[in-house]
């Protein structure tokens, strides 16, 4: 089995975003109108602005599927740039003829930003450390791929770990609890994840949510931008996905550190999060209530977010990400010239949305599920669906099943096995045939 693995491709203006992935298995039902659907709830949302009416997304799939199914092979995605065609100059891959390089300092002399070198650095954006750190003189070589249009490949490829992951019969979906600081009240939560998600700002509390526009409306107005809290939650995580014996085997970093490679996302909490540093640890834990007869372990609350040691607990997870006011304002900051190192009363403004808090939560949601992909395969291994799932469920009624007492001095080293009296569905799914080798799993 390949690792799972992904990298994406491409500038903000190129002519287009690319996304390999690697280690999806074989025979994964898979279309190009199953990866459009987050695309579109990616460009959606109050507070907007002009690129999204351009841009109208939608992945190619260029390689590793075959009528439908994936073919284990890696699987290479395609979105098109419509704003390319006026960037062509700007951004042409190849040498500047002379002629070429004349036209474009003609277009720059006559006012056209475009083709104008950019060295008023903008306050917030990558624009005067990635300069720096690449030795460029205009600011576009860096803002080009800083930019959050990348996220739009991340999308891509997200929607292809969604489908995998809800064979396994996980969902992954996600919500805005803050803008501005007007928060959602979890008692005025009445919209379904179907209503919320039609909703303006993707909120499931409507008076939160009219509140939340009436302060993209005031920024909007005075040219300025607002920032907020996205929750995504889990649903379907089998236990035991992580580990607690390394750091980088932990699931919670992970997670915690794909949220946070979000271009606008500041931090990162699970669960409770920062609000458990103001309670008492008995507000805090979540009792363990007991094993149903199902083999189902059930806590009475879910502040850990579900995940404990880094490991899943049956609970659902929950991450949430804040995110920062967009650094591109209407009203520029004041800011510095890169060349000259000289204050500047403005930063280079180029078009900017007011708010992106419904846009990023769909963007952690992909972060969230091509990580969730990665672990599962770690834990299950296979190079197609149906050794995944074979190994999936081995491994689920295993944990399901009752657990012999230990002993001292019994030889196991403490190791739990399940008890000999185990119902004959669960024996026949913990024990695989003679001869039969399985891959992946941590017992």
């Amino acid at each position: 089995m390949t690792a799972f693995r992904f990298l994406t491709a491409g500038e903000s203006h190129g002519p287009a975003l690319g996304v390999t992935i690697e280690g999806v298995p074989a025979g994964l039902a898979l279309t190009e109108d199953d990866l459009a659907v987050d695309l579109g709830r990616r460009q959606r949302g109050y507070g907007r602005g002009a690129r999204q009416s351009i841009e109208q997304d939608r992945a190619r799939i260029l390689s590793g599927v075959r009528h439908g199914r994936t073919l284990g092979s890696p699987i290479l995605l395609e979105v098109d740039n419509r704003d390319w065609t006026n960037w062509t100059r700007v951004m042409q891959v190849a040498p500047l003829t002379g002629d070429e390089a004349a036209e474009l300092a003609s277009l720059a002399e006559e006012g056209n930003k475009r083709a104008q070198p950019i060295t008023r650095v903008r306050p917030g954006h990558a624009d005067l450390a990635g300069a720096l750190k690449y030795g460029f003189s205009d600011v576009r070589n860096a803002l080009e791929r800083s930019s959050a249009r990348e996220t739009t490949a991340r999308v891509a490829a997200g929607g292809v770990a969604r489908a995998f992951l809800r064979e396994l019969g996980i969902e992954v979906w996600s919500f805005t609890a803050e803008v501005g600081g007007v928060a959602i009240d979890p008692a005025r939560c009445t919209r379904s994840r179907e209503e919320a998600d039609a909703s303006p700002l993707r909120c499931p509390d409507p008076d939160a949510e009219t509140a939340m526009i009436a302060r993209i409306d005031e920024a909007r107005s005075n040219g300025d931008t607002v920032g907020g809290v996205f929750e995504v939650v889990v649903h379907g995580a089998p236990v035991g996905l992580g580990s607690y014996v390394q750091w980088d085997r932990r699931l919670d970093g992970a997670l915690a550190a794909a949220v946070m490679s979000i271009n606008i996302v500041k931090g990162v909490e699970l669960g409770l999060g920062f609000e458990q540093t103001r309670r008492f640890g008995s507000a805090v834990h979540d009792v363990i209530e007991g094993r149903r007869d199902d083999g189902t372990w059930v806590h009475r609350t879910n502040n850990a977010g579900g995940l404990t040691g880094g490991v899943t607990n049956g609970e659902p997870i929950v991450v949430r990400g804040a995110v920062k006011p967009i650094s591109t304002l209407a009203r520029p900051l004041p800011t510095a010239d890169l060349v000259t190192g000289e204050p500047v009363e403005k930063a280079h403004y180029e078009r900017s949305d007011i708010s992106v808090v419904p846009a990023a939560g769909v963007i952690a949601e992909a972060m969230a599920m091509l990580t969730l992909a990665r672990f599962v395969l770690e834990k299950t291994g296979g190079d197609s669906m149906p050794e995944v799932l074979d190994n999936l469920h081995r491994a689920q009624a295993r944990m399901a099943a009752p657990i012999a007492a230990p002993a001292a001095g019994d030889g196991s080293g403490g190791h739990a096995s399940v008890t000999t009296d185990r119902p004959a569905a669960v024996a026949a799914a913990v024990e695989p045939d003679a001869g039969e080798a399985g891959s992946g799993g941590d017992d």
